[in-house]
């Protein structure tokens, strides 16, 4: 891959009349390319370098695991998911489209929404989980200056069939819509604000991350016993005869990290100068950057238990130990910018387009930026991460098996079916190439429907706890591999027995 594989494509000035057309969704023009290996990079490291992969290993540890068991699995699970990333990122850099446009050459062009709300749905969870850990940090620091803050009546609203909603005070209300809205406002700004914010934090947070790092081993006189004695902390051998199951299983939940970006990564890498850029700074950014922040949370958390008597595995816990007024306003502003910029990029860049694809002509990347923004608000994201079990089995692995069928369709598309060849104006225009059956293409979603089925009662099993037999719940903990693979081969054996058509040769291609 190299310069001479981006496209002229720009779309016939025609289709700006098309409802399925937005400055938005456009390609990109060539002055719109600014993003080099370096920015491609940052985009990873900062997106990496954050609260969740700080405690990613924890969960693991929890369960049987040994650091270097948890810090290996992590580091493959991201090698593994590098691999779609670069493959879908390869459409965005040559074509210039975001991830609903890449979606509509598989799904059609009304089809592609399908997709697009999936990915965007899991976005305003995620979205609301960082804005709750963005608000937090404020919280928590703040009550080491108002102490009374933390005796404040959590606030109950009563809901439909016994529910309630919220369940938190509103000292912590107010700090988590405080950070959300600061989450709207670079939104607002656009795609070269977050681009700018992306190569601001990237070195100042791998900086702070060694200080940390560097500190717990200095107070700790090493890096405590977690690494030194690895198998104290493997409760009672617990999973020590089952360990290549519950790997399996955890490797599938740190795909499922990053599942929701191997899809739109296009949302970025169209404004890549070349696929050099995207390759190399993808590479150099993600599993290297992953596996040191999971490392630095094992580490310094394995310290806490001789600095402190007990493991710390809340990096916002363990600044509020700092007494310093100093310290605790830069460790408030460190933790805030490592959230928000993970929190922008990997989660409302994506949703805002999607959401501006289910109307071009009325909502735009910005009004797609608020309603994701106000779905993650809905969605309660404190309880969504109380229960860490949940959120391993029930959250990344249920949600991998979605994104899993969604990247193996895509990818059999783009590579085997199409050969990585578009009609770009095709795809933005009503009855063309992309039309398929009124705007779907029924092979698409059979494909998903496919591969997402044989996940299901592992989920329902997991979920619900009815009893559902040892076959499905083994296969569960693959789901992002049987969903990936089962999509793409049903999805390229319905195409082979008719085939989609692929756009004549035209001035689009290079």
């Amino acid at each position: 891959m190299n310069d001479r594989t981006l496209a002229s494509a720009a779309p016939d000035s025609d289709l700006a009349a098309s409802p399925h057309y937005s400055p938005d969704l456009a390609p990109t023009a060539p002055d719109q390319r600014k993003w080099r290996t370096r920015d491609i990079a940052a985009l990873w490291i900062s997106m990496a370098a954050c609260v969740p992969t700080y405690q990613l290993a924890s969960s693991l540890i929890a369960e049987g695991m040994n650091w270097w068991q948890a810090v290996l699995t992590i580091f493959l699970a991201n090698v593994i998911v590098l691999i779609p990333m670069v493959l879908n990122a390869h459409v965005g850099t040559k074509y210039g489209i975001p991830f609903p446009v890449y979606c509509r050459a598989s799904f059609g062009i009304l089809g592609a929404n399908v997709p697009a709300l999936l990915r965007a749905l899991v976005a305003c969870g995620w979205f609301g989980i960082q804005a709750w850990i963005g608000g937090w940090a404020i919280y928590m620091i703040m009550t080491v200056f108002f102490p009374s803050w933390a005796t404040w009546p959590v606030i109950e609203i009563p809901f439909v069939g016994g529910m309630k909603l919220l369940g938190i005070n509103a000292a912590q209300l107010g700090c988590f819509l405080l950070f959300w809205a600061v989450n709207m406002l670079v939104i607002y700004k656009g795609i070269e604000s977050i681009r700018l914010l992306m190569n601001i934090k990237a070195p100042l947070l791998i900086a702070l991350g060694l200080l940390l790092l560097a500190w717990a081993y200095m107070q700790a006189d090493g890096f405590g016993p977690m690494l030194s004695q690895p198998s104290a902390f493997n409760p009672g051998g617990a999973r020590a005869g089952q360990f290549w199951g519950f790997f399996v299983a955890a490797l599938t939940a740190n795909v499922g990290f990053w599942a929701t970006l191997s899809l739109n990564i296009p949302d970025f890498t169209r404004y890549a100068r070349s696929q050099k850029d995207q390759v190399i700074g993808q590479a150099v950014g993600l599993p290297p950057t992953m596996a040191l922040y999971a490392f630095i949370g094992v580490a310094v958390t394995s310290a806490t238990i001789v600095i402190y008597g007990s493991a710390i595995w809340d990096p916002i816990v363990l600044v509020t130990k700092f007494k310093n007024p100093v310290v605790l306003v830069v460790s408030l502003l460190a933790l805030c910018l490592a959230t928000l910029a993970t929190n922008i990029a990997a989660n409302v860049v994506s949703p805002a387009n999607d959401f501006a694809h289910l109307w071009p002509r009325k909502i735009s990347f910005r009004t797609g930026g608020l309603i994701t923004g106000l779905i993650g608000i809905a969605m309660h994201p404190w309880k969504l991460i109380a229960d860490p079990s949940g959120y391993i089995f029930k959250w990344l692995i249920a949600y991998s098996a979605l994104l899993g069928a969604v990247g193996g369709i895509l990818i059999a598309d783009y590579y085997l079916v199409r050969r990585t060849r578009l009609s770009v104006p095709e795809l933005y225009r009503t009855g063309g190439a992309h039309w398929f059956t009124g705007g779907f293409n029924l092979r698409a979603l059979v494909a998903l429907t496919a591969g997402i089925a044989p996940c299901a009662p592992g989920f329902i099993g997991t979920v619900t706890h009815l009893p559902v037999h040892p076959v499905w719940m083994q296969m569960y903990t693959y789901a992002w591999f049987i969903s990936f693979a089962v999509a793409a081969v049903v999805y390229l054996l319905l195409s082979l027995a008719s085939p989609p058509p692929r756009g004549a040769k035209s001035p689009d291609f290079a």
